[in-house]
């Protein structure tokens, strides 16, 4: 990669010895905030961050670590103008555009934004919907029951909970004591006589509209693969489908999309590879693809499989995360342990997803527990 004058050279260190491993730990989801007292962090103790925040901070998240490519787009109107929009939009004159992806705020105010559209005369409305731990967003292939679920409300309009509104429906689902918007089961509107109002047939369009491609790359073979034995999908509308980005460049998946993924190259990891770095990548499941594929700038798989090793441990299935806050944190640690003892290895990374995955349940006893082995294990 990159042009002929190029130098993949690293420089030595000023200070690191060479020889001596080197252990990036990620710990996901981990950050500053308010210290009160539904700052989980703040809660446990955590003496072994608290020595190492006293030297230099940086904001690692946002529009500190990059561009809103696809604002950027929006806003100047090429979206408009690529191919993926015009590949889609053959559908618009008889067909419905379906969009499936991953939503931010309350249900009422995403009620209001399509009311505001129905009275430009745009016939906008929610079709189904559920949690994104539980329905269409599994990642790494974890669990393809999650996408199922999924494609059963969307495709097939089929579900375990009917509704009139989504509003009904959240409020409903919500009323159950250990209700989490992550883990709502999936849901479908319906009309007065029960029937779907929106499933997807024949002649359709179809947007993922998720950003990131972790969540998207699972949905997307389900949409676009003829061939396809996951999970039966009982019909196979033809639509045409298009992601918001390609999420995944070396399956070209999906072929069609909105907006041109943004070119990363020259990542740490192919300069390690150059310079004859050893380097080990270990997560469970969920995390997995945050120390290969986006680590590696969205590709899959490694750039010298004689350099490099990746290992992924198994995340629980079938259980919410606080259920058992600790996660796979232990293990991950291990095979760290492991990868820097036997000499093999110059780099050895890691992510310990607790603090992400368990914080995102919102049970604060749960985060707080899960908290505090991480710096055990940091240590």
């Amino acid at each position: 990669m990159g042009s002929s004058d190029f130098s993949w050279k690293l420089a030595d260190h000023p200070k690191l010895p060479k020889g001596k491993a080197v252990a990036v730990v990620v710990l996901d989801g981990w950050g500053e905030a308010n210290p009160d007292k539904y700052n989980c962090i703040h809660v446990a103790e955590t003496p072994t961050m608290d020595s190492l925040k006293k030297e230099d901070w940086c904001r690692a998240h946002g529009t500190a670590v990059g561009a809103k490519l696809v604002d950027i787009a929006l806003a100047s109107g090429k979206i408009y103008e690529g191919e993926g929009f015009n590949y889609i939009k053959e559908c618009f004159g008889s067909g419905t555009l379906h969009l499936i992806g991953l939503c931010v705020g309350f249900v009422e105010i995403l009620e209001n934004d399509l009311a505001q559209l129905r009275e430009k005369g745009i016939d906008a409305k929610i079709a189904s919907g559920g949690g994104r731990m539980y329905v269409t967003m599994d990642r790494y292939e974890n669990d393809w029951g999650v996408v199922k679920r999924g494609w059963d409300a969307q495709v097939l309009g089929e579900a375990p909970h009917k509704f009139r509104s989504a509003l009904e429906a959240v409020k409903k689902l919500r009323e159950e004591p250990k209700a989490n918007d992550q883990y709502l089961p999936p849901f479908v509107i319906v009309d007065e006589s029960g029937k779907a109002v929106g499933p997807i047939v024949d002649g359709d369009a179809v947007v993922t509209f998720n950003f990131r491609a972790d969540r998207m790359v699972m949905p997307a073979k389900a949409l676009e693969y003829e061939n396809f034995d996951k999970f039966d999908r009982v019909r196979f509308p033809k639509i045409r489908y298009a992601g918001m980005l390609q999420y995944d460049g070396e399956l070209k998946l999906p072929s069609h999309y909105l907006v041109s993924p943004p070119e990363i190259e020259r990542t740490s990891g192919e300069y390690l590879v150059h310079n004859g770095v050893r380097t080990f990548a270990c997560s469970e499941t969920v995390k997995f693809g945050h120390v290969t594929f986006f680590w590696n700038g969205n590709r899959s798989g490694y750039f010298n499989e004689e350099m490099e090793e990746y290992v992924e441990i198994p995340s629980d299935r079938g259980i919410t995360f606080n259920v058992q806050p600790k996660m796979k944190a232990l293990e991950i640690a291990e095979k760290a342990r492991d990868a820097i003892l036997s000499g093999k290895f110059h780099q050895v990374r890691v992510n310990l997803p607790n603090g992400d995955m368990v914080g995102h349940t919102g049970d604060i006893v749960a985060t707080v527990v899960a908290a505090k082995p991480l710096m055990k294990l940091s240590r």
